[in-house]
C-alpha cells in the first residue's frame, strides 16, 4: 500500500470514527467540527498530492514536511488553546458549586439545629386556641 493511499484510508478512518463518536454522544459537536475537518483536509491531501508541495511552495516552505509539521504544530496548540479556554470554565462552574452546596449545608445545619432545639409537641395533643 502507498503512502498516499494509507494516508486517504486514515484520514477516512479518522471521519468515520468522528461521526460515530459523535452518535454516541461520547464526542461534543464543537469538538468534532476540528476532527472533521482535518479528516477532510487529510483526504484532499492524500489524493491529490502535488497539491501539498504547490502550498509549500507557495507559503516558501522549503520542503512540503516542513509545512505539514508546521500545520500539526499549530493544530495542537489551538487544541491545547481550546483545552485551556473549557478547564477555565469547569474550574469556574466547580467552584460556584461547591459554594452553593456550603451554603446549603450551613442553612440546612441551621434548620436541623432550630428543629433539635424547638419544644417538641405530641402530635396527638389539639393545638391552644
Amino acid at each position: 500500500m502507498s503512502a498516499q493511499a494509507a494516508g486517504a484510508v486514515m484520514a477516512v478512518l479518522i471521519f468515520a470514527l468522528t461521526v460515530e463518536l459523535v452518535r454516541r454522544r461520547q464526542l461534543r459537536e464543537k469538538y468534532a467540527a476540528l476532527w472533521l475537518l482535518v479528516s477532510v483536509i487529510a483526504v484532499v491531501l492524500a489524493l491529490v498530492p502535488g497539491l501539498l508541495t504547490w502550498i509549500a511552495a507557495t507559503l516558501g516552505f522549503g520542503v512540503p514536511a516542513n509545512l505539514l509539521f508546521f500545520a500539526g504544530f499549530s493544530l495542537l496548540l489551538v487544541i491545547a488553546m481550546q483545552l485551556s479556554l473549557e478547564l477555565g470554565k469547569r474550574e469556574g462552574e466547580t467552584e460556584r458549586l461547591a459554594e452553593e452546596v456550603a451554603l446549603l449545608r450551613l442553612a440546612l445545619s441551621r434548620l436541623e439545629r432550630q428543629r433539635a432545639e424547638a419544644p417538641t409537641r405530641d402530635p396527638d395533643s389539639t393545638p391552644d386556641e
